[in-house]
């Protein structure tokens, strides 16, 4: 009987003091994405703080309820009801380019991405927060965090001599290069 106590004190010691051993921590540098993933949840769980409505992903702000009798009012024309009814919400907005000197020529991705470029410093000057991406040699996408900022950009776009269309929403507009690609297709 002795021994079997001993036995079970002696069992009970040991689980007791391999339980007590604390993790062996793992090295910053061997975590793999799903590791920071998996800390980077804990810690926002974690967190008391709630982020502000700005900084949050847009899928989680809170939209604004659209009073649309009121933006009825306010808006002079169909465009400016749609203008209002895309504040705060992300808009893309497709340009595509011609340039003048050769309209036929299709691949003119250094001339696009010139001129994209500079739009977008224009934009950015006039306090139009905008990213474009070039995604065939003579178009480029334009997107918009606010939405009502892209219809300003559409009107800015439409006065430049190299684009040839804007389509926004949807709807297509003419820019002063579709006259080239016209010439060329009446031939």
């Amino acid at each position: 009987m002795n021994l079997n106590l001993v036995f079970i004190l002696l069992v009970t010691a040991h689980l007791v003091s391999t339980t007590d051993k604390p993790k062996k921590k793992k090295d910053i540098t061997s975590y793999t994405d799903a590791d920071l993933e998996k800390l980077f949840d804990e810690w926002e769980e974690n967190d008391d703080e709630e982020l502000e409505e700005d900084e949050k992903p847009e899928h989680k702000r809170k939209q604004p309820q659209l009073d649309l009798d009121s933006m009825k009012a306010k808006a002079k024309n169909p465009e400016d009801l749609l203008m209002m009814s895309k504040k705060g919400q992300t808009v893309m907005l497709f340009v595509g380019i011609v340039d003048p000197a050769q309209p036929d020529r299709r691949n003119i991705r250094s001339f696009t991405e010139k001129w994209t470029s500079l739009w977008q410093s224009q934009l950015y000057n006039n306090h139009v927060d905008v990213q474009v991406f070039v995604i065939d040699d003579n178009r480029a996408i334009f997107m918009f965090k606010d939405g009502e900022q892209a219809f300003e950009a559409k009107k800015f776009l439409l006065k430049q001599e190299y684009v040839s269309e804007v389509t926004i929403e949807g709807q297509s507009f003419d820019g002063p290069a579709m006259k080239f690609k016209r010439t060329k297709q009446e031939l």
